[in-house]
């Protein structure tokens, strides 16, 4: 089966009813649907297929009265289509509302003590003064999108702190990989865990965040180091199958699909935009992780071995005895990936 038509089955399965089901149902406005439509976006500007952004009006015109009053970090994601969808529609709506949840995020969400997001979620948990990697590409993503759309420095600049501020938080001296969280209250990584979806929010969406904003401002020397640096542990981690371990320094513990899609996106992404050098070592790294994911890809579009919902867990063990299923989010790490290496083979 060929790249292209893998990725049309893959973004099909995600557009199936799947009510109930609570990884693969996108009729609601949280991050699993928000990483869903994010990456569907993506699919349409690599593969320009038409019915794809047709979804995408007609997916915000049945759930965006389900976003009023959900004012969270997590719940920010699926706004990240609306600057798109605003330059593709020029209905004033997509702008105006993309501008309010900016201004709510940059005078109301609560922060911690380092002026971090906090990381604040739709279900009845809280995690007071917790900073997650998951916040960089769940609602920094789109303060930098809505930065690009009006040409607002005061929103780029907010975004270009809060990756700075999280790499600063999570980034591990000793291997320059992420840990998955930081408490600012306790002043500890708690667990302590080098999960390989936090790396992947962080590898996959500081690129993204960094396209938008740098035409407005400049992109200090600490950031490219640091992200180089990320990259680069996150290599050391890649394990001889192009996959990493859920927990990528326990090589013993199962390979982790969207966190695996997330991080090789990255390197792409990141190559194309200046943040890495285009080397070939990075081009083969990511060919061996798209070789083996499209492996647990099924017939039908389903992405398989991919862990559920993933708090900062109480121990690094916790990570490996988290379930395995079907997300929008596995789904749509794998589709960017995917989608970037369809846009790659038409620009040859």
């Amino acid at each position: 089966m060929t790249l292209e038509k893998i990725a049309d089955n893959v973004w099909k399965e995600m557009i199936k009813d799947h009510q109930g089901e609570w990884g693969m149902d996108i009729h609601h406005w949280d991050w699993v649907p928000g990483v869903g439509v994010i990456s569907m976006l993506a699919y349409y500007e690599a593969a320009q297929k038409p019915e794809v952004m047709d979804y995408l009006l007609t997916w915000v015109e049945q759930n965006k009265e389900k976003a009023k009053g959900n004012k969270v970090i997590n719940s920010i994601a699926p706004f990240a289509i609306f600057p798109a969808l605003y330059r593709h529609t020029k209905d004033a709506w997509f702008r105006d509302e993309a501008i309010r949840v900016a201004e709510w995020m940059i005078h109301e969400a609560p922060r911690t003590r380092e002026l971090a997001f906090e990381h604040t979620v739709t279900e009845k948990a809280e995690f007071h003064e917790q900073v997650w990697a998951d916040t960089i590409f769940m609602a920094v993503l789109f303060l930098a999108r809505t930065a690009s759309l009006i040409g607002s420095t005061k929103y780029a600049e907010e975004a270009l702190q809060q990756v700075l501020i999280h790499l600063r938080l999570l980034q591990d001296d000793e291997t320059n990989v992420l840990f998955h969280g930081w408490n600012c209250a306790t002043g500890d990584h708690m667990s302590a865990a080098r999960w390989t979806r936090a790396n992947a929010w962080i590898a996959s969406g500081v690129p993204l965040i960094v396209e938008q904003i740098k035409p407005l401002i400049t992109i200090p020397t600490e950031l490219q180091e640091r992200y180089q640096r990320l990259m680069n542990g996150l290599l050391a981690y890649q394990q001889t199958d192009g996959l990493w371990s859920t927990v990528m320094d326990y090589p013993d513990y199962y390979r982790e699909i969207s966190g695996s899609a997330g991080i090789a996106y990255g390197v792409w992404k990141a190559m194309d935009i200046g943040l890495l050098e285009q080397e070939d070592h990075y081009n083969e790294a990511v060919e061996r992780t798209l070789i083996a994911s499209t492996a647990f890809i099924s017939a039908a579009g389903v992405v398989g071995g991919v862990s559920g919902g993933t708090p900062v867990m109480e121990s690094i063990p916790a990570y490996q005895e988290i379930s395995i299923y079907p997300t929008l989010y596995g789904q749509g790490l794998t589709l960017m990936l995917l989608a970037e290496s369809l846009r790659r083979k038409s620009d040859i």
